[in-house]
């Protein structure tokens, strides 16, 4: 069984334009749609009890969060496998069985996603995901697809086979419920952003595999919760970014990655001095402090560096793009 699963607060203009989409092209005996309602004072529950009668509704007393809510969710849910899918995507006929045919194939892949393209330019990646995710030396995430905020066209440079990536974007994020609950689902403290890069970094060093499969697609509109740019959205992604290594990385490589993270983050900072966008410079410096008040939680560590074995990890994306002009995954491309 498959639960595609869609977490929703105060989100009724986008469930009336998205949704539909959701429901009549994903149908069949092994599927079932679930909206997961995170607390909202919106009339959405309302809607979906009238509008949307075959969707499966899940009614939260709060706000939990991404990360929180989705835990929720899952936990509440007895399919194998889940897809976590943002409530600002639309999706064609039949968009979710390359999927789960992938992985009742291949039973160590612990998460996948199709391609994420963009919703309004369907013939262009979109931020969030684009042709599978992955993370530089210095942890940076990027995609095959779009490296920082350069978008590639897909020209079919990533179909073919399904490929091995770093990470599977929540955007769109399948799931083998038996290897999400083995890793810890979701990470609450991250509340939002980021959040499946870690748990796919998780599933890493558990030993499941994160692919991409190029047969599937889905459009993506994006930033309908934080637009790029906002500074409560560079707070959490410069913040859990830290994290993240901190929980993923061998106490050793962590500690070497972190000390030039630092530098590097430093140099975000001056750049958004540079531009008087006090506000994001504030939210790095926000990140810092808050990652420092924070790491003590954690005390459990790899003792291999997996990551840096992964697609990607041999590049320092940062300087490829910004000292050696290099926009895309594959240079010359």
């Amino acid at each position: 069984m498959l639960s595609v699963v869609i977490l929703n607060w105060n989100g009724v203009r986008l469930l009336r334009q998205f949704l539909p989409s959701v429901v009549e092209n994903t149908v069949g005996d092994d599927v079932e749609v679930v909206v997961a309602d995170n607390g909202s004072t919106d009339s959405s529950p309302a809607v979906i009890r009238s509008e949307f009668p075959t969707v499966r509704l899940l009614c939260f007393d709060r706000n939990y969060g991404y990360a929180a809510g989705y835990n929720k969710a899952i936990s509440e849910i007895d399919s194998e496998f889940v897809v976590l899918l943002n409530s600002d995507v639309e999706t064609p006929p039949g968009w979710w069985r390359p999927l789960l045919d992938f992985m009742k194939g291949n039973p160590k892949v612990g998460a996948c996603q199709p391609k994420i393209k963009s919703w309004r330019d369907k013939s262009s990646f979109e931020y969030a995901g684009a042709a599978g995710g992955l993370l530089d030396s210095l942890g940076y995430p990027y995609c095959r697809g779009r490296v920082f905020d350069h978008l590639e066209k897909d020209m079919g440079q990533y179909d073919g086979a399904p490929a091995d990536i770093a990470w599977a974007s929540g955007a769109a994020l399948m799931v083998r419920r038996e290897a999400y609950l083995k890793v810890g689902g979701l990470d609450e403290r991250f509340f939002a952003h980021m959040e499946e890069i870690d748990l796919c970094c998780r599933m890493h060093n558990a030993g499941w595999r994160v692919c991409f499969v190029p047969d599937s697609e889905v459009f993506h509109l994006g930033g309908a919760s934080l637009a790029q740019g906002n500074p409560m959205k560079t707070y959490l992604n410069f913040r859990n970014n830290l994290l993240l290594l901190l929980k993923n990385l061998p106490p050793k490589k962590a500690r070497s990655v972190l000390l030039k993270r630092r530098l590097m983050d430093t140099l975000a900072f001056l750049m958004f001095l540079a531009k008087l966008d006090f506000r994001n410079a504030g939210s790095v410096v926000k990140a810092h402090r808050d990652f420092r008040r924070m790491r003590s939680a954690y005390s459990e560590f790899p003792e291999r560096d997996v990551l840096g074995s992964l697609p990607g990890a041999d590049r320092n994306i940062v300087i490829d793009r910004y000292l050696k002009g290099i926009k895309t995954y594959t240079p010359g491309k």
